[in-house]
């Protein structure tokens, strides 16, 4: 009978070590996952936090560096609106690589000019009201330039004024 309690109170302090065992190594996991997220993930978050302040300070040195400049000119065109009459009046500035291109711009003006005027053709004004819009717009601007001109060289481009009226 000795034996059968002194086994009980072995099998008690078994589970009570095996209880705090338990609880130790919770609180060493707890405490490794806050310290991995302290030192690595913060780390993270402000290494992408510069990356996008770099990206930032690129895109404002790269809107300083103003290179050479060409004014397509005024276009008014109808739009491709079922509903009603609407009219877009928009005009564009091209930001070219160096004074080459912009004269082989000059050179090749109606076939800029008639590219741009057959794109802006296809347009509705659904598509020209958003911000996402514009920029695809100006994407294919840049797209059919670049395709007219034998190196390309145009780098951006600029509406310096752009309306879309109802009649």
């Amino acid at each position: 009978m000795a034996e059968e309690t002194k086994g009980q109170e072995q099998q008690k302090g078994g589970k009570k070590k095996l209880i705090i065992l338990l609880v130790l190594v919770l609180l060493l996991l707890g405490g490794g996952a806050a310290a991995y997220k302290f030192l690595v993930l913060d780390k993270q978050k402000e290494q992408e936090k510069d990356k996008k302040a770099e990206k930032i300070v690129d895109e404002i040195k790269n809107v300083e560096d103003v290179g050479v400049q060409f004014e397509v000119g005024t276009f008014i065109v109808n739009l491709q609106d079922k509903d009603a009459d609407r009219y877009l009046k928009v005009t564009i500035v091209l930001d070219v690589q160096d004074e080459k291109i912009k004269a082989e711009l000059e050179k090749r003006l109606p076939q800029v000019k008639d590219a741009i005027t057959t794109l802006l053709f296809t347009k509705s004004s659904n598509d020209l009201r958003t911000p996402e819009g514009i920029e695809e717009l100006k994407e294919e601007i840049l797209k059919r330039v670049n395709a007219i001109l034998p190196i390309g060289g145009v780098k951006n481009v600029y509406f310096t004024d752009f309306v879309i009226q109802t009649a």
